[in-house]
């Protein structure tokens, strides 16, 4: 932790002491800890600015990641608030966005064509129907949507046809669900399109399979953080992993009392064990509600 004559102060006004020491922590792994309302938005953004202005880092050496579409646009507005045009460059949005920007690049080394659909709810849906019929599968018996929202599961907790095939052997489909994801995929594959859990799984493979690209975006990304921690999935959490492994570099913030997306996978293990993952790593909680604070101000 370290402040150089010359900082730029107003980066860390209205900063209490836990915040300012989250912003400032920049090397190493950091778990930050925060509930809502207690400025982790704020102690987010600051610490994107304090990396590109005090450490000289190039915005597109920085990863950050959350969750929804409006919290990824939030943070972009709010950094740009604080260093304006020096944020250009930078790789700021939701997990999908981040890797698809990827994906897009290198679609062909996993044999898509350039250019390749995202398929929305109803084209899965309109897919997964002709796989269920193809297989003799009575949509009465199974709907496309739970035969989707099965799919989803085991692509979301890691798991490839082969590993559905060893552990799912119950039920009324039993081995059938993997035959079923993997007619899923192929189907989805000749249509030169993914849905949206592929984009993740897709890039996770590509990582997997070309070691020569993870090392570059390994380079690239120096600094990664990833906000809501504890609603990563078990793809996410391997996708942040394999992206850090070489410098340690990465931040993740989150509540460990709280996971809302539990229906795509996420485990709160994921920010329970990250002191396991990273031993050395240096924890921050910030403790203090300044939505409380504010409400009973108002009362008062």
């Amino acid at each position: 932790m370290e402040e150089k004559p010359g900082t730029d102060r107003r980066l860390l006004r209205q900063l209490n002491p836990e915040q300012e020491r989250a912003v400032l922590t920049t090397e190493g792994p950091l778990l930050i800890l925060a509930g809502a309302g207690s400025g982790k938005t704020r102690v987010v953004t600051r610490r994107v600015a304090w990396l590109i202005r005090e450490k000289g880092v190039h915005p597109g050496r920085i990863l950050a990641i959350t969750f929804t579409n409006k919290a990824a646009d939030e943070m972009r507005e709010r950094v740009i608030q604080l260093i304006g045009p020096e944020s250009r460059g930078s790789w700021i949005g939701t997990f999908h966005a981040m890797m698809l920007r990827i994906l897009r690049r290198h679609a062909e080394l996993i044999g898509f064509r350039p250019g390749f659909s995202i398929f929305d709810s109803y084209d899965q849906k309109r897919v997964m129907a002709g796989v269920l019929k193809s297989m003799g599968i009575s949509e009465r018996m199974l709907s496309p949507a739970d035969a989707l929202k099965r799919i989803s599961h085991f692509k979301n907790s890691d798991m490839t046809p082969d590993k559905v095939d060893a552990v799912v052997s119950y039920g009324i489909f039993g081995k059938q669900w993997s035959e079923l994801f993997v007619a899923y995929q192929k189907s989805l594959f000749d249509k030169n399109a993914m849905d949206f859990d592929d984009i993740l799984t897709e890039t996770l493979r590509l990582f997997r399979e070309h070691p020569a690209i993870l090392d570059h975006y390994r380079e690239r990304f120096q600094y990664i953080l990833v906000d809501e921690y504890q609603d990563t999935n078990m793809v996410q959490y391997e996708l942040v992993r394999l992206l850090s492994s070489g410098h340690h570099n990465l931040c993740v913030v989150g509540d460990d009392d709280q996971s809302i997306y539990s229906f795509r996978g996420a485990t709160v293990r994921n920010i329970l064990d990250f002191e396991k993952d990273f031993p050395e790593c240096t924890v921050v909680r910030l403790e203090q509600n300044y939505r409380s604070t504010k409400k009973i101000l108002e009362a008062a």
